[in-house]
């Protein structure tokens, strides 16, 4: 490929990047990777080694095709992140000025994977797959627009930016997913036992069942009244 076919490229995967995919994709990527190469028909955010890397921020089901596709052929590893702490920045209508800045209340955890994963969660079927999850800090720029975003009093969220990476978290297999089950949640258990066991909304639990049952790791064992009964599966 020329340089010049090259640029062009990289222009193009580049051209509608947000910030914080643009920090992640910096942080992430070592001296020697190639980045914004075009693999297959897809643009793919890193190629470190043998790996494909793609950032996602949001909405795996945006990805679903080209992560299929890939991994017919490449071990291709998706990074995503998880924000444990964020801070809320408010800016005037000029985008510039900074009105305020403070500390939302809420916080990830781990469980939230499962809010993305079931776009997909059978990929960790295929050896190919894998994820890594960063968990960060980062701030959310607002604007105001009286004309939108009624939803958060008319506040726009312009971008996100990171603020820095605290921990991280790789998932390989099937069997990393299923560590999520705490020890002490006898079997059989129904997704409301489990949304006890972890402390989590009981909708997050059964989303956490069905990407663990499409995973081979619980299966469904019976009923208890309208409830799907679970046990684990000894990988």
């Amino acid at each position: 490929m020329s340089t010049g076919t090259q640029e062009k490229l990289h222009k193009i995967g580049t051209l509608n990047e947000k910030a914080l995919h643009a920090a992640l994709k910096g942080w992430y990527a070592q001296p020697n990777d190639q980045i914004e190469v075009s693999v297959n028909g897809f643009f793919v955010d890193i190629v470190q080694d043998d790996i494909l890397v793609e950032i996602q921020v949001r909405n795996f089901s945006a990805v679903k095709r080209k992560l299929i596709e890939l991994t017919l052929h490449h071990p291709v590893r998706l990074v995503y992140p998880i924000v444990l702490e964020r801070w809320i920045v408010k800016v005037a209508k000029n985008g510039q000025n900074q009105l305020s800045r403070r500390k939302s209340p809420k916080k990830g955890s781990p469980e939230c994977i499962f809010e993305e994963l079931v776009s997909f969660p059978k990929l960790f079927l295929n050896p190919n797959f894998s994820m890594d999850v960063l968990f960060i800090h980062e701030e959310e720029v607002r604007q105001y627009d009286g004309t939108r975003g009624w939803r958060q009093r008319g506040w726009i969220t312009q971008e996100r930016r990171l603020l820095r990476v605290v921990d991280r978290r790789l998932f390989e297999t099937p069997s990393d997913f299923a560590r999520f089950i705490p020890c002490v949640l006898d079997e059989p258990f129904t997704t409301s036992d489990l949304a006890i066991a972890i402390g989590k909304p009981n909708w997050l639990a059964q989303k956490m069942a069905y990407c663990l049952r499409e995973m081979d790791t619980i299966a469904p064992v019976g009923k208890h009244g309208n409830a799907i009964l679970y046990r684990r599966i000894t990988i």
